[in-house]
């Protein structure tokens, strides 16, 4: 039996639990309560119905789902749901599946956040110790809850865990390597400000130790950082003054004086983003791995879908999907990565955010803009007088239009700086969905 288990049968011997929140993450919390633990009840809230559960399982479903959580001792919040009340307006102890996997292996986690490009970060760390031989595991907001995990965990193993700022808004431990990538307007409908959306990111490195290892973007002030901490570095493709400096694919340690030359025709994550994100995986993996183990492992790495991910070639117009998108800077970054962009589709949920900075560079190029849905609408306004740019209603009508005047030899790439929640499930089926349509202009 490893340490997890033995730490969460004691943490919920004889105590009442609620489980808020049954998609992914409360099911893996579901299934280790009852395979190991010993609760006096465990109980199921969420505002829609959950079936196959057994009678011995309470149910609170429906809009009053949250009204009777200090009827219980811990209540397990799953990461999607918001509290209607602060924890500290609550008797329960408010806790989560990666509050509790990081009390017992905080050590042993490389936690990565950022509103951009975590996933890939995640996904390329993960790549990179499993290729060379580690005993590792990824986990996280990348799909897998850490709980998934735990079973199989030794005190050796490492964790590659990816981080979303509603996983970290109540977080009081912080893993001993954390990773700050960037800090973008996002999720603003939740959080109301930047200020308080940086307060849920920041409890990645809040709660460090004296021997733990931060890299944090330059432009992100690590605010309330332990006293005793030792090990802050810091990573930027704008400024030497960094510690760790990405620029024309080179990374340079300027504290040890030492570079390395990302091999950019061989790997096939593109864009300069790509050679930040490679970077940092770079710094990261030097702990576990040689320069040369690294790029052997780093050239058979493939992009994640949705990101900047290449769908098809039809008519000489090169098809790119970036659904990830939902900031201005990655619909930016995906207009200087792609081979001769000449059509971008933007457009989706409008969360309030600002889009001034992707209008100022939309106006200085001669890109076939065409905009769809809420926030398109918005900034169809800011930029209607230019003669290329376009409004349509939805994504069908956006590829279709994209069909008909993209040129010959340009690409077309969906990067539409904005949510899909309200019109796809999630920003994986707004892909999905495009790449159906795209194969549709075959017939």
């Amino acid at each position: 039996m490893n340490k997890f288990i033995e730490y969460i049968k004691k943490y919920t011997e004889n105590k009442s639990v609620c489980i808020l929140g049954f998609g992914r993450e409360g099911k893996a919390t579901y299934n280790i309560l009852t395979k190991y633990c010993s609760p006096s009840k465990i109980a199921v809230a969420d505002i829609n119905k959950t079936d196959s559960l057994p009678e011995s399982v309470e149910l609170i479903c429906g809009e009053n789902y949250q009204k009777s959580l200090d009827d219980f001792d811990l209540v397990f919040k799953s990461p999607g749901i918001v509290l209607e009340k602060q924890p500290s307006e609550l008797k329960c102890l408010i806790t989560s599946e990666t509050q509790v996997f990081f009390e017992v292996y905080r050590e042993q986690i490389i936690g990565i956040t950022g509103t951009k490009g975590k996933s890939t970060v995640t996904s390329l760390v993960y790549h990179i110790l499993k290729e060379n031989g580690k005993d590792c595991r990824i986990a996280g907001n990348i799909g897998i809850p850490v709980f998934d995990i735990a079973e199989s965990m030794t005190d050796k193993t490492i964790v590659v865990c990816e981080l979303s700022c509603h996983q970290l808004e109540y977080m009081t431990v912080s893993p001993a390597t954390a990773v700050f990538l960037n800090l973008f307007e996002e999720h603003l409908d939740h959080y109301g400000t930047m200020e308080r959306y940086y307060n849920a990111k920041k409890n990645i490195y809040l709660h460090q130790q004296e021997h733990d290892c931060l890299l944090i973007n330059n432009n992100i002030a690590p605010e309330n950082c332990s006293e005793l901490l030792q090990y802050i570095y810091t990573i930027s493709s704008e400024s030497s003054s960094s510690r760790i400096y990405v620029h024309d694919g080179v990374v340079t340690n300027t504290e040890i004086n030492e570079s390395y030359k990302i091999p950019t025709d061989k790997v096939k994550l593109l864009g300069i983003h790509n050679h930040y994100n490679i970077a940092v995986a770079y710094f990261i993996t030097t702990f576990y791995v040689k320069p040369e183990e690294f790029e052997k492992a780093l050239c058979t790495f493939n992009p994640l879908a949705h990101r900047l991910e290449f769908v098809d070639e039809i008519n000489g117009v090169k098809y790119y999907d970036d659904s990830i998108s939902t900031a201005c800077a990655t619909a930016i970054e995906a207009l200087k990565s792609v081979p001769n962009a000449g059509t971008i589709l933007i457009g989706g949920m409008d969360r309030g955010i600002d889009y001034t900075a992707l209008v100022d560079y939309l106006k200085a190029t001669d890109i076939n803009v065409i905009c769809m849905e809420t926030s398109g609408k918005r900034i169809y306004e800011m930029i209607k007088d230019l003669p290329n740019v376009h409004y349509v209603p939805h994504l069908k009508n956006a590829v279709r239009l994209a069909s008909e005047i993209t040129p010959s030899g340009k690409s077309c790439v969906m990067s539409p700086a904005s949510a899909s929640y309200g019109i796809f499930k999630n920003f994986e089926e707004r892909g999905d969905v495009f790449k159906s349509l795209v194969a549709q202009l075959k017939k």
